[in-house]
């Protein structure tokens, strides 16, 4: 099943960009990992300081071992060397996705697919 993971990180606005510019080694060294669809880590630009995450992995299994891997705790130390202030990141299950638009080109809140 796959799993979303997805948050916010806060920095002070004098650091943020530098700190993802100087994380992209360990951001990278995330997307060589089995399972990995999504890595991003991007400046909001109207927050100065906040970060969002947004990660997608094939399965539980593949996050569970990315958060055991060199790179995630990589990642944790240098975060904390570059003045994180807080964090608010949750995983999600997912049990179904389908595109937002449908056949005819209509964009849809419901789910469509699921019969």
């Amino acid at each position: 099943m796959t799993v979303i993971v997805a948050g916010i990180l806060e920095f002070d606005p004098a650091v943020a960009e530098q700190s993802i510019l100087t994380a992209r080694k360990h951001i990278e060294g995330a997307y060589t990992e089995k399972g990995c669809v999504h890595y991003a880590w991007t400046l909001d630009p109207l927050n100065p300081g906040r970060v969002y995450v947004f990660e997608e992995w094939d399965t539980q299994e593949d996050l569970a071992v990315h958060l055991a891997d060199h790179w995630y705790t990589d990642m944790a130390a240098h975060l904390g060397q570059s003045g994180l202030k807080s964090a608010a990141v949750k995983k999600y299950r997912v049990d179904l996705s389908e595109p937002v638009y449908d056949p005819q080109g209509k964009p849809r809140a419901d789910f469509f697919t699921a019969g």
